[in-house]
């Protein structure tokens, strides 16, 4: 199954972009909890301060999660069938727009090659909520973004704790925000399964490291850009909470 430019929302500056989607297991997402190496060490020194393996990942990391959910994003605009679905895909859209403009603008500055696709278990959430129609496409939707965003929440706030990068400290401040806004207009959609979600944020099926890394560009292949969206005027800082799901 093939995904167009057209419904991507996005613009390719060089070479086509073809999304090879590999349905996969519900999420076991990026690996930042556990990471292997020594993501302490400083792989280079940047004008805004040493960067680390953790810093590297992070931003490459950041800029993975936009090539999914922003395309999943637009298919929740399109085929949502609630306003607060259709909100949320709004919201991952603008959101990751964001996020990827800021990817693309300090990845040069701190040498780091950003990829043009996501990971192949990330393209298989696409393909797994893309082969739902009607009420299970939104429950499947916003239940497997829950659960990737409930698991990127506490990375990014290790990262905005320990790193001595400005420019990675910064990405990881907007990161908070647009994720906290994300898991918020999710949980406004009312379909949020709590019970799984905490179990498989928790406790992920683990997968082989190819299968959640996302694969570098190829030589001379341009940047991949999230196309934005001012038109859907759109807000994604200081989101106002959901109610406590306690009494549902």
């Amino acid at each position: 199954m093939r995904l167009s430019r057209s419904r991507i929302g996005v613009v390719v500056l060089f070479g086509a972009m073809t999304l090879t989607l590999t349905a996969l297991a519900f999420p076991a997402v990026l690996g930042l909890d556990k990471p292997d190496g020594n993501q302490d060490r400083v792989v280079a020194s940047t004008k805004s301060g040493p960067l680390t393996e953790a810093d590297r990942d992070f931003v490459v990391k950041v800029r993975a999660a936009g090539l999914w959910e922003y395309p999943l994003g637009e298919m929740v605009m399109e085929r949502g069938t609630t306003k607060a679905m259709k909100t949320a895909g709004e919201h991952l859209v603008v959101g990751h727009a964001g996020l990827d403009a800021m990817c693309r603008e300090i990845a040069p500055e701190l040498g780091i090659t950003l990829p043009n696709r996501a990971s192949p278990q990330q393209e298989g959430f696409v393909a797994t909520v893309d082969a739902k129609t009607g009420k299970e496409f939104d429950s499947s939707a916003v239940n497997i973004m829950r659960v990737t965003h409930g698991q990127i929440f506490p990375a990014i706030a290790k990262i905005r704790a320990s790193t001595k990068n400005t420019l990675v400290r910064q990405l990881a401040d907007l990161a908070n925000d647009t994720v906290l806004d994300h898991i918020t207009v999710l949980e406004k959609t009312g379909l949020v399964e709590y019970d799984q979600v905490t179990f498989n944020q928790t406790g992920p099926a683990k997968l082989p490291r190819e299968k959640v890394t996302p694969p570098p560009p190829q030589p001379g292949e341009q940047v991949l850009v999230l196309k934005p969206r001012p038109d859907l005027n759109v807000n994604t800082a200081s989101p106002t909470p959901t109610p406590s799901p306690a009494g549902s």
